[in-house]
């Protein structure tokens, strides 16, 4: 049970059911953790602004942005992020079975070698951001990644990572 509830957005003003209206627009539905930022509408703004900027511009594939969502969301082990993941791959035609490779056998799964490098890339950058190595810049710029795609990566990776903390802590349930 979340530790927080949702807005209703009957009690939202009049910015935060605009943001709330774009969202859905976006998406088709609301999530509940944008619904639980809606308690602090600069927080809903602020963080709606940069998961529009990092996962709908840029120059990577929305595949692979959301790959590394949900990679680093599994490494994190926040459910609600692996599982809003896994259903965003599913909603931009990624079948049960690449999902399934993208999990367990990134080197199987259907990307570049330079996507692979990225997404590989980002879950250390996660996991060991210390031990990331001059060797392993190296590696990535070899398969042709741009310092701008280095760096787009790396901001997928920071939202979740945020975004897994914010729900894990406040238990925030998938809706």
């Amino acid at each position: 049970m979340s530790r927080i509830r949702t807005l209703d957005v009957q009690d939202g003003s009049e910015e935060v059911v605009g943001i709330i209206n774009e969202i859905n627009q976006a998406f088709g539905y609301v999530p509940n953790l944008f619904l639980t930022y809606a308690h602090h509408p600069p927080l809903l703004e602020a963080n709606w602004n940069k998961v529009k900027r990092v996962m709908m511009e840029g120059d990577l594939a929305r595949k692979t942005k959301e790959a590394i969502a949900l990679l680093v969301s599994q490494d994190n082990g926040c459910n609600y992020c692996v599982a809003a993941h896994t259903g965003a791959l599913k909603m931009i035609g990624v079948a049960d079975e690449e999902i399934e490779r993208i999990s367990s056998q990134l080197d199987a799964a259907d990307f570049t070698s330079a996507e692979r490098a990225l997404i590989s890339f980002a879950r250390k950058a996660n996991t060991d951001p210390h031990r990331v190595s001059d060797d392993e810049f190296a590696v990535l710029k070899a398969t042709g990644v741009t310092d701008a795609q280095i760096i787009e990566a790396l901001g997928v990776m920071e939202v979740f990572t945020a975004f897994n903390k914010f729900l894990d802590v406040l238990q925030v349930e998938q809706g």
